[in-house]
């Protein structure tokens, strides 16, 4: 299995805390948050990954290299913004696979990728969303899901109860075909295509985004567990 891992974003809400690193390089415990990821990846049997890098890229080179552990790293650079959507399509190029997952680099998620996968090929899927169920949350849009299809993506509101986009995904290569722009956003042109099926595969794992400062927090804590 292969993963394209999302690395060039800026981070801005996190600047203010980590500033002289990339936000996936953001240190946690004397690693960067990037390495749990790698580390989460190398158990679960994905055996290259292709890292979608621009701002500060050279950082995050120099730390991963070509390889960690059981994973082969290539590189896929933006030299100018791409957009979600443009940075996966460049590192499409650069995959072996015909089914490949998608993976913030800011987010961590632990979902079975094997069964996800699974779950993808057996719906004969395009286009596969993690999905996560929340208590208390207005930080994230929430989806409308019908027999294991996503129907909706819905605004960010407070909710009680709901559940969202967890930022994995499971993509056909083709995906992009007909996509003629170099710059665009993937949750606009895909994820939001009424003519792209998607579905949902439910995890319950554990989950933290680190987009923000407190949540950055809460995830030193936990390791410090």
């Amino acid at each position: 299995m292969e993963a394209i891992i999302l690395a060039g974003g800026f981070g801005t809400r996190l600047k203010h805390v980590v500033s002289d690193v990339p936000k996936p390089m953001a240190p946690i415990c004397d690693k960067p948050f990037l390495e749990y990821i790698f580390e989460d990846l190398n158990k679960k049997e994905i055996t290259h990954v292709v890292l979608a890098v621009g701002y500060m890229k050279e950082k995050i080179e120099e730390y991963f290299k070509n390889q960690y552990k059981n994973i082969e790293i290539s590189y896929s650079e933006e030299n100018s913004p791409l957009g979600t959507g443009g940075a996966i399509k460049k590192a499409v190029s650069q995959c072996r696979e015909e089914d490949i997952f998608i993976i913030n680099g800011d987010t961590f998620y632990d979902v079975d990728l094997e069964k996800m996968k699974k779950f993808h090929i057996e719906n004969k899927s395009s286009l596969t969303i993690a999905v996560k169920e929340m208590e208390n949350f207005d930080r994230y849009g929430s989806l409308v899901i019908e027999n294991n299809k996503i129907i909706k993506f819905e605004e960010k509101k407070s909710m009680l109860k709901g559940k969202i986009n967890g930022g994995i995904y499971l993509i056909k290569k083709n995906i992009f075909q007909g996509i003629e722009q170099e710059s665009f956003s993937f949750e606009k042109e895909i994820l939001e295509n009424e003519k792209i099926e998607k579905y949902a595969y439910e995890s319950n794992g554990y989950f933290i985004d680190i987009g923000i400062p407190e949540d950055y927090y809460k995830f030193i804590k936990k390791v410090k567990e």
